[in-house]
């Protein structure tokens, strides 16, 4: 346990006001050499009653940035009363929740998964080159088809190679005659340096990967392997729901991690995690950021001191025990929907620590998938379509879904 307990909203409310005061503020201080200010006074009223006790609110008008890594020794300090609670932030992700050594990992708020997921792979691709002075053509992003469309950004953006792994259509699982395929190609291949992206809980069906059969193929090639988790979706569910995982830092094999404020902690958009072991983002420090203390090693640059105080106020609002108890309700409820499909005899996959479940789309009309706003693999062809166990979503908006779905089950 570390910084992350319960705190009531008088006590959240007086940390966020005494990291303003250590802010300067655009408001009452000669801040001539910034190229920003407060947000627009005549839009965003320094004095409108709707900031009275809303320290997310305070703190997005005041407009601090929060360029930078606060987890290395040097930041901008005009802010550094705000990135004190994004270090608190990131070190209750990092250690309570991934299990990190306290001082042993760096990190940021990103913009969002897309953005932490590229972050890791740029990273490593940097390793790679000025380590064993790899070319491009030797690197190699490995993952699983059902991996998030930002790997593919990322190989496009950073110009090495991605190839995909393929999963059982039923089970969403990687098998080990599938990741020994793809090595082998990938060595014939000339691919010599392997970034591996695991997943905790895809985006479209919350299937998770298995790291000890990966680490156990990588390790009978030779070759250089980093292994990147993308917990964007589970990260903030998946350890709650399966205690015992081992997706995290405990892990000798996992370097990075990727986690989303704006999925299940129901932040504002603009609030992904980022977190790696101390030294690897090292490889992307831009010493041409020169005008800004502490230089630049994130590749979002400037971003809002706002989000990292948002995601903090939620986290804190909870506790540790809080959000135990709030993972348990939605993996229940999950429960309870797969219970009832299992009686109508509907086709679906779901992992049993999961809120996500991913029905065939033989049993999914389109005016059901409609109503309900679910989402297929496919808008061309789907095969599947998934609905989510969020908090907004209850047993008295599943079971009217459940009737409808009742009438097309007795006809498949």
């Amino acid at each position: 346990m570390t910084n992350w307990k319960k705190r009531s909203p008088q006590e959240i409310q007086e940390r966020i006001k005494a990291a303003l005061k250590q802010n300067r503020s655009f408001y009452e201080e000669p801040i001539l050499g910034m190229p920003a200010s407060y947000l627009d006074s005549r839009i965003f009223p320094k004095d409108s009653p709707i900031l009275k006790g809303a320290p997310f609110l305070q703190t997005l008008i005041n407009n601090p940035n929060h360029i930078g890594c606060h987890t290395l020794t040097q930041s901008e300090e005009t802010f550094k009363g705000t990135q004190e609670i994004e270090r608190d932030l990131l070190e209750i992700v990092a250690c309570d929740i991934f299990k990190a050594e306290k001082g042993k990992f760096d990190g940021y708020v990103a913009s969002g998964g897309t953005e932490a997921n590229i972050q890791a792979v740029w990273i490593y691709r940097e390793y790679y080159k000025q380590e064993f002075k790899a070319k491009h053509e030797e690197i190699v992003i490995l993952c699983s088809e059902d991996t998030h469309y930002s790997l593919s950004k990322a190989s496009n953006l950073l110009a090495i190679d991605i190839r995909r792994i393929p999963v059982d259509p039923e089970n969403r699982n990687m098998d080990m005659k599938g990741i020994s395929l793809v090595l082998k190609e990938s060595m014939a291949a000339g691919k010599k340096y392997i970034i591996f992206n695991c997943n905790m809980m895809t985006t479209m069906f919350g299937s998770v990967d298995n790291l000890d059969l990966v680490v156990s193929e990588l390790k009978k090639t030779g070759l250089e392997y980093k292994i990147h988790l993308d917990c964007a979706y589970g990260g903030f569910f998946y350890p709650f729901s399966k205690p015992d995982s081992n997706l995290n830092f405990e892990h000798q094999a996992v370097t990075s991690i990727t986690v989303d404020a704006h999925k299940m902690v129901q932040a504002p958009y603009g609030t992904g995690i980022f977190l790696i072991r101390k030294g690897f983002i090292d490889y992307t420090h831009n010493h041409d950021a020169s005008y800004v203390k502490g230089e630049d090693y994130t590749l979002i640059g400037s971003r809002s001191g706002a989000n990292a105080i948002a995601v903090w106020m939620i986290l804190n609002t909870y506790g540790k025990y809080g959000w135990q108890e709030k993972s348990f309700i939605l993996k229940r409820r999950t429960d309870w929907l797969c219970e009832k499909l299992d009686e109508l005899g509907i086709d679906y996959y779901r992992n049993s620590f999961s809120n996500i479940v991913a029905i065939k789309a033989p049993f999914i009309t389109k005016e059901i998938a409609e109503k309900y706003y679910l989402v297929p693999d496919n808008h061309h062809k789907p095969k599947w379509y998934k609905l989510i166990v969020m908090d907004h979503v209850d047993l008295e908006q599943l079971e009217p879904l459940l009737g409808d779905l009742s009438g097309v089950s007795e006809t498949v």
